[in-house]
């Protein structure tokens, strides 16, 4: 069985594939954001779209030529919780790019460390948008 990208279930069906699946639903802004990182990892977009506030979601989410992501490291959580409405999700997701013509494709680590604001929208938890942090 495959490991879940999120790095807190052993196995992706149990822990982040269920809501990939729809089998489930997340109960907490945290969750929501291990989810979204673990659909990063394996490029489902349908997941990433519908998990998206409508005001703020994109049309498509490309993957093109994007980094490979290879862990999620929770910074601090406020509020998000069950019982929340609205909740902020600091992260850094850590990855692996191309970083140039010469180099091994995907060879280049590198980390984005976000700031994400997530509200309940028609009772789930969505994402709605997120504050890059930069140098540091």
């Amino acid at each position: 069985m495959a490991r879940c990208p999120c790095g807190v279930g052993d196995r992706y069906r149990e822990c982040c594939g269920r809501l990939h699946s729809g089998e489930a639903a997340a109960a907490t802004a945290a969750e929501l954001m291990r989810s979204r990182f673990s659909a990063f990892a394996r490029e489902d977009e349908a997941y990433l779209l519908n998990t998206w506030h409508p005001a703020t979601r994109p049309e498509r989410v490309g993957f093109e030529d994007g980094p490979r992501w290879t862990r999620l490291e929770i910074v601090r959580e406020e509020a998000g919780g069950p019982d929340d409405d609205r909740g902020v999700v600091e992260f850094r997701a850590h990855y692996l790019a191309d970083s140039g013509p010469e180099s091994r494709p995907g060879s280049q680590p590198g980390v984005l460390h976000e700031v994400s604001r997530f509200v309940r929208h028609d009772g789930a938890w969505v994402y709605v948008r997120g504050k890059i942090i930069t140098g540091g």
